[in-house]
Parts: C-alpha cells; sequence; structure tokens
C-alpha cells in the first residue's frame, strides 16, 4: 500500500473526510470510495471529457487530477446536478431534444455545459460547439446537445422577460 493522506471536501453538497491514497485519481476516488459511478472513465488521458466533473464550479477531467489536489474543494458530479426529483432544467432538455444515445459521455458533457451556461447566458450555435469540443461522443453526432443547449438557454431567457 503507498503514502496515504487525508483529504476533506465537499461532494455534491455534503462534506466528505477520507484517508487516501496519494496516487489515486479524483475519477477512481469518486467512483470507488464514495461509490458515485455517473463519473464516466473514458480515455484516462484527458482527451474524451467523459470524467470530467466540477471543481470549484470550474469543469475539470478527474482522470487528470489527483484526489489529494481535490483536498478543500468543492466538488459536484452528475448525480449532484439533479435536484432530489426529476431532472435539472438541463437534463431535461437533453431528454427532450434527443441529446444523447448511450449516455456514456452525457455526465461529462452535462458539466462542462452546466460550467459554460452560467459564464455565458446567450451562447451561439458555434460557441456552444466550441464549448463541447473536448467532450468525444460516438453516438450522436452533437446536433441534439446543441439543440438541448440553445432550447436551455431559450427557455431560461423566456422565464427572465
Amino acid at each position: 500500500m503507498g503514502e496515504r493522506r487525508e483529504i476533506q471536501l465537499t461532494v455534491n453538497g455534503e462534506a466528505v473526510s477520507r484517508e487516501v491514497e496519494v496516487r489515486w485519481t479524483l475519477v477512481d476516488f469518486l467512483r470507488h470510495e464514495l461509490m458515485l459511478t455517473g463519473t464516466h472513465v473514458g480515455c484516462e488521458h484527458g482527451v474524451c471529457g467523459a470524467c470530467t466533473v466540477l471543481l470549484d464550479g470550474r469543469s475539470a477531467r478527474s482522470c487528470l487530477t489527483l484526489a489529494v489536489q481535490a483536498d478543500g474543494c468543492d466538488v459536484t458530479t452528475i448525480e449532484g446536478l439533479s435536484p432530489k426529483e426529476g431532472l435539472s432544467p438541463l437534463q431535461q432538455a437533453f431528454a427532450d431534444h434527443h441529446g444523447l444515445q448511450c449516455g456514456y459521455c452525457t455526465p461529462g458533457v452535462l458539466c462542462t455545459l452546466t460550467e459554460f451556461l452560467e459564464t455565458n447566458a446567450d451562447p451561439s450555435e458555434e460557441e456552444i460547439r466550441i464549448a463541447l469540443s473536448g467532450n468525444l461522443c460516438r453516438c450522436t453526432g452533437y446536433q441534439g446537445m446543441v439543440d438541448a443547449a440553445l432550447a436551455y438557454v431559450a427557455a431560461r431567457k423566456s422565464q427572465l422577460a
């Protein structure tokens, strides 16, 4: 067994304190220690985006982040994006606009879009496509994801009007 260190962080709004091996990645910690299996492991090189989570509100590749690097941070996974009952408005837009197929990339895509749409309230289709460019999907062709994001933005704007 390797060197271990105590970490304290907030995951999906709950305080977590655990002793971890310093070599553990954040994705392995989330999946195997906390049993939050919505964050997926894809390429393990930070290329595909399947492991994307929010780290202090910013999207981060949890396969490239060590669990000890998240000490003191606020981590939000796909499980933390959903309300207690049902889906978040962005998740519902994905369901309504066929923004997912197999679903493997979807948690990372939703985390990426959550950060992006917090910082850009009225993005163009091109800006959404650029935001999604770091998330690889072999099933959808991305159009449904873009349509879902645009529908979410339109619904949010109509609520504010």
